[in-house]
């Protein structure tokens, strides 16, 4: 099993979805969750047209951190 870190965006008219270690692999949606259903999605399909391309799946290297100011 394979876990890639996904970053979720706000925009001024939907949601955007991109996971930083699958250059390329992007998805969006009207809501937060549609973006992240749909970047699942995104996300099975791209490792799966890389398998099938005999490309390596790459590891996951992301990660990501909260940081407070005042």
């Amino acid at each position: 099993m394979n876990r890639f870190l996904v970053i979720v965006e706000k925009t001024d008219g939907n949601y955007s979805a991109y996971s930083p270690d699958l250059p390329g692999c992007v998805a969006t949606g009207a809501t937060r969750e549609e973006a992240e259903e749909r970047m699942h999605e995104a996300i099975e399909l791209h490792i799966e047209g890389l398998r099938e391309d005999g490309c390596p799946v790459p590891l996951s290297r992301s990660s990501a951190i909260y940081v407070a100011v005042r």
